[in-house]
């Protein structure tokens, strides 16, 4: 049993415990607010400027372009976007059970020689350990998340796609939806999926080019895959931070519960210890008169 100044010492331990949580809880609030107002901003831009590239892609360049032909798929990048630390609930497990049924549930059973890049420390250590074949890995890129490592990343990307060491890009990684919420999304970054005819005619619009189409397309092609990269990285960096508080307040709630559960336990164990003294009191004292 117990002790009084056992259970006295592991109050006093879950109430530090709790300072922790709570204090952690208000530095990822204060960062997903920062985080929010960049994906807020990203969004729009990459949604305009992948409307725009559709409209730039002619039937043509969808036969000849090596970022529009779809070959077969031999060998397969997939790229894991996940955090350098866990505190954050579910975020990383997620995102890993999402990875390995995309890479031993799907492309593995069809004979796809599959490649991994991972950025963040949690899934290049999970994939690393169990023997994935892991051709580079990003640590520590969110600590201080700027563009030019989304433009570094994806140009890698881009020369090992044109060079042919891999045939197609796959990305996973957390969407953004709320504070409480994140989405896992696999995506294909290279090559460029089609538009389907419907969301096609849906947007048609008659556009005036001051230059050619083809030459426009080329232009703007780079920025859209860059800004695609970065704002998956501000997605799962948004994901992170709302994760994390939300895994922090219920930290921080479950240790308040406990603290009362082993204070309840801690007055039951005193009033024990204060009622077995006065019976040995009224014992002695009933002896003596005898």
């Amino acid at each position: 049993m117990a002790t009084l100044r056992d259970i006295r010492s592991r109050i006093t331990g879950v109430q530090s415990t709790q300072k922790i949580t709570k204090a952690m809880k208000m530095v990822a609030a204060a960062k997903l607010r920062r985080a929010q107002e960049a994906i807020i901003t990203a969004r729009p831009y990459a949604a305009k400027i992948s409307m725009f590239l559709n409209h730039l892609i002619t039937n043509e360049q969808k036969a000849v372009n090596p970022f529009l032909v779809h070959r077969e798929e031999a060998n397969v990048l997939v790229v894991i976007i996940t955090a350098d630390r866990g505190l954050c609930g579910t975020f990383n497990s997620n995102l890993i059970k999402e990875a390995v049924q995309l890479i031993d549930g799907e492309l593995k059973p069809k004979g796809k020689n599959v490649s991994l890049y991972c950025i963040g420390k949690k899934g290049y250590e999970y994939f690393n350990k169990r023997k994935y074949q892991i051709v580079g890995h990003r640590v520590g890129l969110f600590n201080k998340l700027r563009f030019d490592s989304a433009k570094s990343i994806s140009n890698e990307m881009i020369q090992s796609f044109l060079s042919r060491q891999f045939d197609s890009v796959h990305i996973v990684y957390n969407e953004f939806k709320n504070v409480a919420s994140q989405k896992v999304n696999r995506v294909q970054y290279l090559p460029i999926p089609s538009v389907d005819d419907k969301q096609s005619q849906s947007h048609e619009t008659d556009y005036i080019f001051e230059k050619d189409q083809s030459s426009i397309f080329e232009s703007i092609l780079p920025q859209y895959l860059n800004s695609q990269l970065w704002r998956f990285f501000l997605e799962s960096q948004a994901s992170e931070f709302g994760a994390q508080m939300t895994a922090m307040e219920n930290a921080t709630t479950n240790a308040g519960e406990l603290i009362k559960t082993l204070q309840i336990k801690y007055n039951k164990e005193r009033q024990a210890a204060i009622t077995t003294e006065i019976l040995e009191i009224v014992s002695g004292a009933n002896a003596l008169k005898k």
